[in-house]
């Protein structure tokens, strides 16, 4: 599901190669093309607004404030981690196990997940996601929806652009989207 795959990218670092290509893919409108991106219709009208106000909000910023903002948000506040077991486990011995399990649950699908990033990265997570049908995507983020609260909650104080779109991925793991 290419959506997933947007989210993931869109919060992951932006470097200069994506934001490059997104400036040539969504620039003209970016409503049309998350639109175009929801194959499956998982998100709404009001989600797709929240992406593409996004992008533009991206498109709109200076590349190196942009990465040092993502720096700061994510890689030096912890409650604000996109590693998801660390909202957790910390950095208890005990995170390892589940770090191998996630990795093997991923390989369980045929995907070997990348090298540089511990599976529990949420882009990591959605790249999965993408992997899968609508129905398992939310069951997979069902598993992880509280984390996903407690992270979009942090994100929402601090006021961070990223908040949207982690209550976006949060609420495809709800249950009220397991129960439809």
């Amino acid at each position: 599901m290419k959506i997933f795959r947007l989210l993931s990218a869109l919060l992951d670092y932006p470097s200069d190669g994506f934001l490059d290509a997104l400036r040539e893919l969504a620039a003209k409108d970016p409503y049309a093309f998350v639109e175009s991106l929801d194959e499956e219709v998982a998100l709404s009208a009001e989600e797709y607004r929240s992406v593409a106000d996004f992008i533009t909000m991206l498109l709109a910023s200076d590349p190196l404030e942009l990465q040092g903002a993502y720096v700061q948000c994510f890689d030096l506040t912890a409650e604000h981690s996109l590693h998801l077991t660390h909202h957790i486990f910390g950095e208890e011995k005990t995170r390892g196990p589940a770090l191998i399990d996630l990795g093997e649950f991923y390989r369980s699908y045929g995907l070997q997940a990348d090298e540089k990033e511990l599976p529990d990265y949420l882009p990591v997570m959605l790249e999965f996601c993408s992997t899968l049908s609508i129905g398992e995507a939310w069951i997979f983020l069902g598993d992880v929806a509280k984390v996903l609260k407690v992270l979009a909650d942090n994100l929402e104080k601090s006021a961070s652009p990223y908040a949207p779109l982690v209550r976006i991925v949060e609420k495809q793991g709800s249950l009220t989207r397991l129960a439809a």
